[in-house]
C-alpha cells in the first residue's frame, strides 16, 4: 500500500513538473507517466543516443512535489567511474517510444561530455548541502515576504502607527 501511495505521489509530481519535458517518438504525449516506469530508464547523451550514460536510480522532488532532479547511476563511460550523478531538470528530457502495448522511456541529457563529468555526485555531502541551501533560500524568502507584508500593511493603514504610539 505504501509503495503505491509513493508511486502515485511521484507520478503526480512528474505530471506537474513543467521542467520535465516529454517527447513521443510515435503517438504523441501519453499524458501520464509512472515513476515506476521511469526508474531504471536508460539515460543517453542527447547529441549521441548511442552514448549510454547509465540508468535512472532515483527521482528527487522539491517541497512543491515537482521533479527537481534525477539521480543517474552511471556506468564507467565518460570517465564517470560508476558514480551516482545528479542531473538537474534543466539538463534532461523524457523520450517515450510506444510500439503497440510496449512503451519504452529514455532520458536524454542535453549537456556536453565535460558538463556531465562535472555534475555533482549524489552522496551524503551533496544531500546535506542541498538541504541547507533550500533552508537558507526559504529563510531569505520568508524574511522578504514578512517585510513586504509589513510594508503593505503600513501603506494601507498609515494611521495605525499613530494610534499604536
Amino acid at each position: 500500500m505504501r509503495k503505491s501511495i509513493i508511486t502515485t505521489a511521484v507520478s503526480a509530481a512528474l505530471l506537474s513538473s513543467a521542467a520535465f519535458h516529454a517527447n513521443a517518438a510515435s503517438d504523441g504525449p501519453q499524458g501520464m507517466y509512472s515513476a515506476d516506469d521511469i526508474m531504471d530508464a536508460t539515460v543517453y547523451l542527447e547529441g549521441d543516443t548511442n552514448e549510454e550514460i547509465g540508468d535512472v536510480d532515483d527521482i528527487l522532488l522539491n517541497e512543491d512535489m515537482k521533479v527537481s532532479a534525477l539521480v543517474v547511476e552511471s556506468g564507467s563511460v565518460l570517465g564517470l567511474g560508476g558514480r551516482e550523478i545528479v542531473v538537474d531538470t534543466d539538463y534532461f528530457s523524457l523520450e517515450t517510444d510506444t510500439d503497440g502495448d510496449d512503451t519504452e522511456h529514455r532520458i536524454l541529457v542535453n549537456a556536453s561530455e565535460d558538463e556531465v563529468k562535472s555534475f555533482p555526485t549524489y552522496d551524503r555531502d551533496w544531500w546535506e548541502q542541498t538541504k541547507a541551501n533550500a533552508r537558507d533560500a526559504w529563510e531569505s524568502t520568508e524574511e522578504g515576504v514578512e517585510s513586504a507584508w509589513q510594508s503593505t500593511r503600513e501603506a494601507i493603514n498609515p494611521d495605525d502607527e499613530a494610534i499604536e504610539e
